[in-house]
């Protein structure tokens, strides 16, 4: 179950969710600067331990959380396993054939890994603290300025929005295709490469198949509807910053300026 509920909103009542959409989206990429800036271990220390506070702030359960991470650990491998083997080919402990590890290339993988597992977690507590309907109008506030060079700006947060929707939903038809290529006979936990490769096959046509099918749903749902056009569609007042979103915004502008002015 905690597999199909990652990157699904779930209704709380933390500090979080009381956030203001916009305000969560710009401390998001803001947080994203600071995870990707890291390279001490003083700097690698702020980006976890606020990630770590964010989470305990959100009062969602850590195994949602980390439900994308888990999954993804043969990629994680996949990553540091190129980085610490090709990364530096000039000064290797030691070479063999192909491979050439070293001690900058284990640094590389360990710096990727902890950076992609970062984001992703802030990722997944974004979209579990924030409805789709305050993520679609937090989205439109935040690129209406782009309206000045023509971008529709109503139908690209439109779009956004859909896609972040589908990703635990087309997760959760993974699964049950899966669960159902088992039943039949397909090996996903064997130890032989070659046999799982062969049981990923039957899993891609199904997934696009079920892709399209939501997709043509969504279509006639929202035709259905009277939906043509969204800059005719009323919105919600859009209600101010509080005293605890700018408090936040604040909180994050400052991590950031400590890691990239004194920790440099």
């Amino acid at each position: 179950m905690n597999k199909l509920l990652a990157g699904r909103y779930l209704v709380g009542n933390s500090l979080l969710h009381r956030l203001d959409g916009r305000v969560k989206i710009i401390c998001l990429l803001i947080l994203i600067a600071l995870v990707i800036g890291s390279r001490s271990v003083s700097s690698y220390a702020i980006s976890v331990s606020a990630v770590c506070m964010i989470v305990l702030l959100s009062k969602l359960p850590p195994a949602y959380v980390l439900g994308p991470v888990g999954r993804l650990w043969l990629f994680f491998i996949t990553i540091f396993l190129m980085n610490a083997l090709f990364f530096d080919t000039l000064n290797p402990l030691y070479s063999w054939w192909i491979f050439h590890p070293s001690v900058a290339g284990i640094k590389q993988g360990f710096s990727v890994v902890v950076h992609v597992v970062l984001v992703l977690i802030l990722s997944s507590v974004l979209t579990m603290t924030t409805s789709p309907t305050e993520v679609t109008t937090a989205l439109e506030s935040l690129i209406k300025p782009l309206k000045l060079i023509g971008v529709p700006t109503e139908d690209v947060a439109m779009i956004i929005s859909i896609a972040i929707q589908f990703i635990p939903t087309l997760l959760e038809e993974t699964e049950a295709i899966k669960m159902a290529q088992i039943a039949r006979g397909a090996r996903f936990e064997s130890k032989k490469l070659k046999e799982r490769a062969f049981s990923v096959f039957p899993l891609v046509i199904p997934i696009f198949l079920s892709a399209f099918k939501r997709a043509d749903e969504l279509s006639l749902a929202m035709e259905a509807r009277g939906y043509r056009n969204a800059k005719k569609r009323t919105k919600r007042k859009k209600e101010p910053l509080s005293s605890k979103d700018y408090i936040a915004l604040c909180i994050c502008v400052a991590l950031c300026l400590v890691q990239f002015l004194l920790l440099r």
